[in-house]
């Protein structure tokens, strides 16, 4: 279960702060898109999310998306984010953390991997060795399997103290 045991819960990515970072001796960060940056299957720009992620560029913060989303979805985002990026990254496969901390050149004790589930970012993160930072999902997904899987989510994030209604 250590596995899927988050080192941070946050309500939003815009909790991260140079300081918080700092704090943690993280200087790069791994993101989700859907639910943790935009809400899933959202197109619609969301400028907190953009001006906080400008923010952490310009205090030196190196990011990277690392997505299942579609390639043409992460495209779409990446080209307003203003950082590099992959979708069908096929998480939770360490092969993709270790892909994308070879392109933001730092080891994985000095990133942090920033997403909204337990099974494909929390978990892949763990397993590649980064500081896992799980934060509240955007919106409800429709998915079956996001279904599914929120209710399982729920049981483990209970036995960690946290009692989120997602």
């Amino acid at each position: 279960m250590s596995l899927l045991r988050p080192a941070d819960v946050l309500d939003h990515v815009r909790a991260i702060t140079p300081e918080f970072l700092a704090a943690r001796g993280l200087r790069g960060l791994l993101l989700d898109l859907d639910n943790t940056l935009i809400p899933y299957g959202s197109y619609e720009e969301r400028a907190d999310v953009m001006t906080w992620a400008a923010e952490l560029r310009r205090a030196g913060t190196r990011m990277y998306l690392l997505s299942n989303a579609t390639t043409s979805r992460a495209r779409f985002w990446l080209e307003r984010l203003g950082f590099e990026g992959v979708g069908m990254a096929g998480k939770p496969h360490p092969r993709s953390f270790r892909q994308a901390l070879e392109r933001i050149g730092l080891p994985a004790h000095q990133v942090g991997m920033v997403g909204d589930q337990l099974f494909t970012d929390v978990l892949g993160g763990n397993l590649s060795g980064m500081h896992t930072i799980l934060v509240r999902p955007l919106a409800v997904n429709a998915l079956p399997h996001t279904r599914a899987a929120r209710r399982l989510e729920r049981a483990v994030l209970k036995r960690y103290g946290h009692d989120w209604r997602t």
